[in-house]
């Protein structure tokens, strides 16, 4: 079925960027379907990358065009500890292996056993919690591109004594690999508890912030990416990503 939106903007907008800021694709993805003759205004087919829509117009993009932005597919799963993001060393196990159909929660269908899913932002074996895994570029280029400014929500369960200057720390002023951290949003929950909000994802960052800081982690979590929420999904099992949850992340 095409996909119809009627403008509700106030004054003349680009199609890409409106597309882009509506999170129905990338600007590029817009300019690449408007090129191929896919978007019309009012029932006639745009091919000018530079067209501007107008307050109350109505954007369509015909079936192919739909077709076109659903041949990536993004997967939310509830990896368990134990399982590698991407691809393993022998020994190893990778959490697209858990990616069967008795592990499905609600419609879609399961990816071929064979089928390219990269990690969209790892989680290590020794971590649990929301993964993404997606061939879809643009929603890949949302959550690790370099552009991208979406923070990730983990809680962390710490071996030590928690103490502010300790938390102070972990907020700001720590470096890894010679190059300084980004300021973090660190909050105590419990004597032993804290939930780390971060907007980059350096190699085991928790973790290694914490060992600078003398704390030693015992248990990391992670329950969100940007919009994206792992809510009640149980561990092992895994969901497609809503067209809305897409929209979202690329809208940021």
């Amino acid at each position: 079925m095409a996909f119809v939106r009627t403008y509700d903007g106030a004054e003349p907008v680009r199609i890409n960027k409106w597309l882009g800021q509506t999170g129905v694709c990338s600007r590029r993805e817009a300019e690449g379907l408007i090129a191929e003759g896919l978007v019309s205004i009012d029932g006639e087919v745009v091919r000018d990358a530079g067209r501007k829509i107008e307050p109350g117009q109505i954007l369509t993009l015909n079936d192919k065009g739909e077709a076109a932005l659903a041949a990536g597919v993004a997967i939310l799963l509830h990896k368990p500890v134990g399982y590698v993001s991407g691809q393993p060393e022998p020994g190893k196990i990778p959490a697209v292996r858990l990616l069967t159909t008795a592990n499905r929660v609600g419609d879609g269908e399961t990816p071929a056993r064979d089928a390219s899913l990269p990690p969209v932002g790892r989680l290590d074996e020794d971590s649990r919690g929301l993964l993404l895994l997606s061939s879809d570029g643009v929603v890949a280029k949302a959550v690790i591109g370099p552009q991208s400014d979406l923070d990730k929500e983990y809680l962390v369960r710490v071996a030590g004594q928690v103490t502010e200057a300790k938390l102070s720390q972990l907020r700001h002023g720590l470096e890894l690999d010679g190059r300084q951290l980004k300021p973090a949003r660190v909050t105590q929950m419990e004597p032993r508890r804290l939930r780390f909000l971060l907007r980059e994802g350096r190699n085991r960052q928790i973790r290694r912030m914490c060992d600078l800081v003398g704390l030693e982690v015992v248990d990391l979590y992670r329950i969100r990416i940007g919009p994206v929420k792992l809510g009640d999904l149980p561990e092992g099992r895994w969901r497609m990503l809503t067209a809305d949850e897409r929209a979202a992340l690329i809208k940021g």
